[in-house]
């Protein structure tokens, strides 16, 4: 690549550029809210969003980005669209019961799961099926925010953006089964944080519900008369009139134990696929019996063992890398255990490296005399 240098005459700040923007947009409000790449916002950083959006109206354009345009922005875009619901549910909830002949549960999207889609797939980690079963309507908050997650998803799962935050986790899942040791320590903790991500959507979904609910009444007892419906009763109060009682650092704090279950559980996943019980006892038993002998059949039965764990698996090089890197650790995992102790230490010590030719080549190889 050609070296350029270009002389600056004249460097403007982001904040800058927003103030340039909104002379010709008078009632833009620019709210900046540093988030980390992979996990949940902070709770105050819910709050935040929550504060900068009350007082709009309904149609309100709200814009979201960040650096590159991916995790960040969709998971600003999901937290946009729940309050959006909020305003949606509290305004005209009570005024469209009103009118007559209409039959309101119509006008209320039945978002379902595909039910053929993997669990992983489907967001059904261990962690977040205790937290739907903790949560007052948990089901339905996991299902709100699924549904906005796909709208904000790739067009595969019916949305117009780039980055899907819940079959992510899942595809990310995938590839860990393939990747060297390092590698895999850093998409471990990516995989834990968007769990968490995850979760806290779910949790702030259940608290925009439960606000919803709330806002419908909060109206001044000398106010109420302009916005209760006749018919009902019910408040149809303006969306950029609605109030919100309750932060979400509030809602946290009265259901801490949610803070807890996700600090122990999101780590909760089946990190390495479990060789079958018949299958282990079968090699440890040529092992034990004669390990050189048997070292051919070992090798044949270790990788007989992985065609069947891994058939779920597409054919291709993710298939093949993750059926070596579990040959590897089988084979390590039988070593009788002065061979082990001595590979261990060379691995240890980074003399080789836990790859199933090198195990091999140290348990065949002998010392010319």
């Amino acid at each position: 690549k050609k070296a350029l240098e270009i002389e600056v005459k004249e460097l403007k700040s982001l904040s800058q550029v927003i103030e340039g923007v909104k002379e010709k947009f008078p009632g833009l409000v620019h709210w900046r809210v540093p988030v980390c790449n992979s996990a949940a916002p902070l709770e105050n950083d819910f709050d935040i969003i929550v504060k900068t959006l009350t007082g709009t109206a309904i149609n309100t354009p709200v814009i979201v980005n960040d650096q590159v345009g991916l995790s960040r922005a969709t998971t600003g875009c999901v937290i946009a669209c729940l309050f959006k619901e909020l305003q949606i549910s509290a305004s005209f909830e009570g005024l469209v019961e009103t009118v007559p002949g209409v039959n309101a549960a119509l006008l209320k999207t039945k978002y379902v799961m595909n039910p053929e889609k993997d669990t992983l797939f489907r967001g059904e980690f261990e962690v977040v099926k205790e937290l739907v079963a903790t949560l007052k309507e948990g089901d339905k908050a996991k299902n709100k925010v699924d549904k906005i997650i796909d709208l904000n998803g790739t067009p595969k799962t019916g949305g117009t953006g780039i980055k899907q935050l819940r079959e992510n986790i899942a595809e990310s899942k995938l590839s860990y089964e393939i990747m060297d040791d390092a590698a895999q320590a850093f998409l471990k903790t990516k995989i834990m944080d968007n769990i968490q991500k995850y979760y806290y959507l779910i949790v702030f979904s259940a608290y925009i519900r439960e606000q919803a609910a709330a806002s419908r009444e909060a109206v001044e007892a000398d106010k109420k008369a302009a916005v209760a419906l006749p018919a009902s009763g019910k408040c149809a109060i303006p969306a950029s009139e609605l109030k919100i009682g309750k932060t979400f650092v509030q809602f946290m704090e009265e259901n801490a134990g949610l803070r807890a279950l996700i600090d122990t559980g999101k780590g909760n996943l089946q990190w390495e696929r479990d060789i079958p019980p018949a299958a282990l006892a079968n090699l440890e038993q040529l092992a034990a019996k004669d390990f050189q002998g048997n070292l051919g059949k070992i090798i044949h039965d270790i990788y007989q063992t992985a065609h069947v764990m891994f058939g779920d698996m597409p054919q291709g090089d993710h298939k093949k890398r993750a059926k070596y890197r579990f040959a590897s650790k089988t084979l390590m995992r039988i070593l009788p255990p002065a061979k082990k102790t001595e590979v261990e230490g060379l691995i240890a010590s980074k003399a080789m490296t836990m790859d199933l030719y090198d195990i091999l080549g140290k348990c065949t190889w002998t010392v010319p005399k």
